[in-house]
């Protein structure tokens, strides 16, 4: 039996995902695995990549773009196996991260969810896990981000240093997560009121909410190149972030919810949610 499923959820990502798939047998040496991709209405001919050059992979072509939480819980609904990898179409694993970070899960049983440490294609570490989110704690994981971004060497040296210790975290990112399924299902998967951000940190939450532990894994090693589908949309991608942070702080913190949509609202970014 197929131990792990590895989730892959495109959109215009044909530029990338091939290097994604074509790493994921060097990671995965030991661990028997299927390969999902999930298509979210690309544009760019992504679907025609996968069935032309990845005919063993499983693809899901929906006509219609899902959102990522709705994307993965289609290709989760296809899949058998103990174990769930949600990865990115922009990343680039290194030999053995799969197996590495399937150990990790066999070796603690308490952990649910494992993450690696990401790096942009310089090899300078992602700030990829964090504190739940409040608006303190958004606005410390901002300005790490950004800093970190811009090469300020305070900020680079501070997300380096925390990046190199292994960790019980609140959450780990989304670009590549490792999860039970027992412990995926008994959540009820992604919240499909995500359609874009919020979804991994609200996952970790629900697990952790069920006394599952959420852990950081700096052994393991994962190139992101970030962001590639949503460049292809800025003006969407702002809009579903601003929805997501709304339906997070109603589901999670809602006293937050009329502050924040003030707030929204004086900026000129609060987002139309009516149905």
């Amino acid at each position: 039996m197929t131990r792990l499923s590895i989730v892959i959820v495109s959109y215009n990502s044909r530029d990338d995902l091939g290097a994604a798939l074509a790493s994921i047998a060097g990671a995965a040496v030991t661990t028997t695995h299927d390969v999902v991709v999930v298509d979210n209405a690309s544009t760019d001919s992504t679907t025609a990549l996968v069935r032309e050059q990845w005919p063993q992979v499983r693809l899901i072509a929906s006509p219609a773009n899902l959102g990522f939480a709705g994307a993965n819980n289609a290709g989760v609904r296809v899949t058998s196996s103990e174990l769930l990898l949600f990865l990115n179409p922009d990343t680039i694993l290194s030999e053995g991260a799969i197996d590495r970070l399937v150990a990790v899960l066999d070796a603690r049983s308490e952990v649910s969810i494992v993450g690696p440490r990401i790096v942009d294609a310089r090899g300078r570490a992602e700030l990829s896990f964090g504190a739940m989110m409040t608006p303190w704690a958004e606005l410390r994981q901002k300005f790490l981000v950004r800093g970190n971004d811009r090469g300020w060497s305070p900020v680079t040296a501070i997300v380096d240093r925390q990046t190199r210790r292994g960790q019980l975290v609140d959450w780990v990112s989304g670009a590549c997560l490792l999860i039970r399924r027992a412990d995926f299902d008994s959540v009820g998967g992604f919240d499909e009121r995500y359609f874009m951000y919020a979804e991994d940190v609200d996952l970790c939450a629900m697990v952790r909410r069920r006394g599952g532990k959420v852990l950081f894994a700096p052994d393991v090693e994962v190139v992101h190149l970030r962001g590639r589908s949503a460049a292809s949309a800025p003006g969407t991608a702002s809009d579903a972030h601003r929805r997501s942070q709304l339906a997070f702080y109603a589901k999670h913190h809602p006293v937050w919810v009329p502050i924040l949509r003030a707030y929204l609202k004086v900026r000129g970014r609060l987002p139309d949610t009516s149905p």
